[in-house]
């Protein structure tokens, strides 16, 4: 690529996880009748629901992790925590005036499999014993290779799960040491093994480039040991360094962590090595085998982007239980308190643990369906005379140069990313984003674009 593209481009913009962006948010909390109310509404009209929960325990910090997570080697947390969720979720049920049906569940962290399998074999199980299963649901977790186990995978199999998202990153020594990841390749490779043979039918890599001290070497070995393991899935995660965010990076400098044109000489070979073992790209940082279920859903349009990232299954309400986790309803988010304890607090109180939110008006609701037509379609499109016309033309000038360096296509009020645009999606969402573009800030916010 272009080094003096990736320079032009390589600004601070945001991933776009949730349109308004988190920062953007409203700084008037919504109450909690107001959140159930709104979620009653969305679920009555699509009463299918997309279920996170959030495990956030860890036995030994990742110095390269933003997530919120809490370190401790002390398991007797884990009982305590599984009941505030089913509290949590009790809260729901008695709002939402009938029997949810679950489109999917995702747990996420922290580290999943820090927990028992017993305890997870709790969580779910009394979940599900008040819950339907839609047509084609899917049920996944993260698992970190250490301490997962088959006893885990086993457990959760029974309880429907198809799909596991291991935590790989680099398989380098010297990388995994650099950021205080205590695994082995022989360890995703159990983990991979084991999965396979109870059943999973969908084995899912992340892998981060751009990480401290990390070379094109690394990412060589890290692509030879995917060609022999050959999961279905590959998330292809940019490292976002935030130090002004999470103090854990604090541990690297800026001199330590590959930028512009070295970060992405990291990602050309990555992606280079993946297409030669016929990987497909979708949307932005995934690529899957031909026959993965997430690539038949981008080939249909049908992909979804949501908290839990791509998805291809679409709902309109996502109920996120378990510290930090974010709600959404579609006209309204809602995230609840980040600290484990207070936390507990508050559920075991009898009330639910929002600390901030946001209600998006038409124009917000109007402009996240473009920007997740960009993410998951590589395009979108507008009628002339639609609200969503006047909204968007203020900001058109914008693609000029988009449209120019190559990175998208404008016509007929249709906005199409290039193969070479799709490594800019947030630039080229940023572009047409009036919230993004009508705030200034001196301080930090969003990670770079490469």
């Amino acid at each position: 690529m272009d080094p003096l593209l990736i320079e032009k481009y390589n600004t601070e913009v945001p991933r776009y996880t949730s349109y308004p962006t988190v920062p953007h948010w409203q700084s008037q909390t919504p109450s909690q009748d107001e959140w159930l109310t709104d979620i009653k509404k969305s679920y009555a009209e699509y009463p299918e629901l997309s279920l996170y929960i959030h495990l956030p325990f860890c036995e030994a910090l990742c110095t390269y992790c933003g997530c919120n997570k809490r370190i401790t080697k002390n398991h007797h947390v884990e009982s305590p925590y599984i009941d505030a969720v089913l509290k949590e979720w009790k809260i729901y049920l008695e709002n939402l005036d009938q029997r949810p049906t679950i489109k999917e569940i995702h747990l996420g962290g922290g580290t999943p499999t820090f927990f028992d399998a017993e305890n997870l074999k709790k969580l779910i199980s009394t979940i599900l014993e008040d819950s339907d299963l839609a047509d084609g649901y899917e049920f996944s977790f993260e698992a970190h290779p250490h301490s997962t186990n088959s006893h885990h995978l086993k457990t959760l199999y029974n309880l429907g799960f198809r799909r596991i998202s291991i935590g790989v990153q680099d398989v380098s020594p010297n990388i995994l040491s650099a950021i205080n990841r205590q695994q082995t390749a022989d360890e995703v490779r159990g983990v991979t093994t084991w999965a396979r043979a109870i059943g999973y039918t969908s084995v899912n890599y992340d892998i981060i480039y751009g990480l401290p001290f990390q070379k094109p070497k690394n990412i060589l070995d890290t692509a030879k040991f995917i060609a022999e393991q050959k999961p279905d899935r590959i998330a292809f995660y940019s490292y976002a360094h935030v130090p002004w965010k999470s103090a854990s990076q604090r541990a690297f400098t800026i001199k330590d962590v590959p930028s512009g044109v070295d970060k992405n000489e990291l990602y050309d070979i990555g992606r280079y090595l993946l297409e030669m073992e016929e990987y497909k790209a979708v949307g932005m940082d995934h690529f899957c085998l031909e026959d993965e279920a997430l690539y038949n859903s981008y080939k249909e349009g049908k992909m979804h982007r949501n908290f839990m990232g791509y998805t291809p299954n679409y709902t309109k309400c996502s109920i996120a239980l378990g510290a930090s986790s974010i709600s959404d309803s579609w006209s309204m988010y809602v995230q609840n308190e980040k600290h484990v304890e207070t936390y507990q607090e508050k559920v075991n109180s009898g009330s639910l643990p929002i600390i901030k939110g946001h209600k998006l008006n038409y124009s917000e609701m109007m402009m996240r369906k473009h920007i997740l037509n960009l993410m998951c379609k590589d395009s979108t499109s507008w009628d002339s005379l639609s609200k969503d016309a006047i909204a968007i033309a203020p900001f058109l000038s914008n693609l000029d140069e988009l449209v120019e360096d190559g990175l998208v296509t404008y016509n007929n009020n249709k906005i199409k990313i290039t193969d070479l645009g799709k490594f800019f999606i947030r630039n080229v969402c940023s572009s047409i984003d009036p919230i993004f573009q009508g705030t200034s800030s001196d301080n930090q916010v969003f990670s770079k674009a490469i």
